[in-house]
């Protein structure tokens, strides 16, 4: 029997130009376009993000992700072995396992015990190689093993921010203020949760007088670009990323109240949260329309990439058919897509 056209992933494409993919911010960020689609009366209205708060419902409580974009990209050498090698090589932090191992991309051939070596005298064992690509290291310094809270530090001195690979350019000095949200707090995201890119600070203060607002934390791993590659969406392996929820906010998530969440990594969280009863841990939620929100009231969030499980995360709230429909549209009216681009509220 096939599989109905919603589990289908080619049924996720769209057409998009590329003058749309935007590869920096407008300035003042609130001026990016605002797209709000309103479920009930089934009306799409055109508008900027300074106007956000005019449309948002009085009683609904506000949910952020107050994680923190890390300088995960550096760039270095290879050991020499037998007076081979030595060659370059970029690895790309993507989450820690634990207090000491990461588990990390690297461009270029490694074998399990090879060492690699960056600035500032730090060096990466290879301990183990992944079929998915990953290879899990441990790092030091001066021979002395680097917990993860350290090795922040260190990359924040000689790493790169790992801009997403559609923006086709390196990073920059502005990239460290414009890709990193005004509550960015706890270290360990490898992409920013974008949504909140568009908050300025005098936005963000109206915003907090006027709604409740929530931190949760989910550290976005660099499986968030990840495409969808099988044809049924359900079989998609889909990545998991550590995400910790204070009391505070579960108790809001216990009641009735209605709920924004500001991004589809807030949108994830919260959701695992409802369906698992875990305030901390891994969360591998894939949202689509055979796996609906059950808590979220409201969603905003950019545009996203084409047949990416978070065009399927925005077509579990509105349906594939409308949310192609309202990309469609968003197109026609020149809206700028993907990390730095303009957002939608879904009410």
């Amino acid at each position: 029997m096939a599989p109905s056209s919603e589990l289908v992933t080619e049924n996720y494409n769209y057409e998009l130009p590329a003058e749309l993919i935007a590869s920096k911010p407008v300035y003042p960020r609130d001026s990016a376009k605002l797209l709000i689609y309103d479920r009930q009366s089934d009306t799409i209205t055109h508008t900027t993000f300074a106007h956000l708060l005019e449309y948002l419902p009085e009683a609904c409580h506000v949910f952020l992700n107050d994680t923190r974009v890390i300088k995960a990209r550096i760039f270095g050498h290879k050991e020499k072995i037998g007076g081979q090698g030595g060659g370059r090589v970029e690895l790309l932090f993507n989450k820690s396992l634990d207090a000491y191992r990461s588990l990390v991309l690297i461009r270029g051939k490694v074998t399990a015990g090879m060492k690699l070596y960056f600035d500032e005298g730090l060096v990466a064992t290879v301990e183990a190689l992944h079929e998915d690509g990953t290879r899990t290291v441990t790092f030091a310094k001066d021979d002395l093993p680097l917990r993860f809270e350290t090795l922040v530090v260190l990359l924040d001195r000689i790493g790169h921010l790992p801009l997403p690979p559609y923006m086709q350019r390196e990073d920059n000095k502005e990239d460290e203020r414009d890709y990193q949200t005004l509550f960015a707090r706890h270290a360990g995201a490898v992409a920013a949760p974008t949504a909140s890119l568009h908050f300025t600070p005098e936005l963000f203060e109206a915003m907090q007088q006027r709604h409740q607002t929530h931190k949760v934390t989910l550290h976005v791993g660099a499986g968030t670009f990840k495409p969808v590659e099988s044809e049924n969406i359900l079989d998609h392996p889909m990545h998991s990323e550590f995400f910790s929820i204070s009391d505070e906010a579960a108790a809001v998530l216990d009641s009735d109240a209605p709920i924004l969440a500001i991004g589809t990594t807030v949108t994830r969280t919260v959701e695992y949260y409802v369906r698992t009863g875990k305030k901390e841990g891994e969360c591998d939620l894939f949202l689509n329309p055979h796996n609906p929100p059950r808590r979220v009231t409201h969603l905003l969030t950019n545009f996203h990439l084409p047949k990416s499980t978070l065009i399927m995360l925005v077509s579990s709230f509105i349906g594939r058919e409308k949310t192609l429909q309202l990309y469609k549209e968003a197109v026609e009216k020149n809206y700028r897509f993907f990390s730095y681009g303009d957002a939608m509220l879904i009410l």
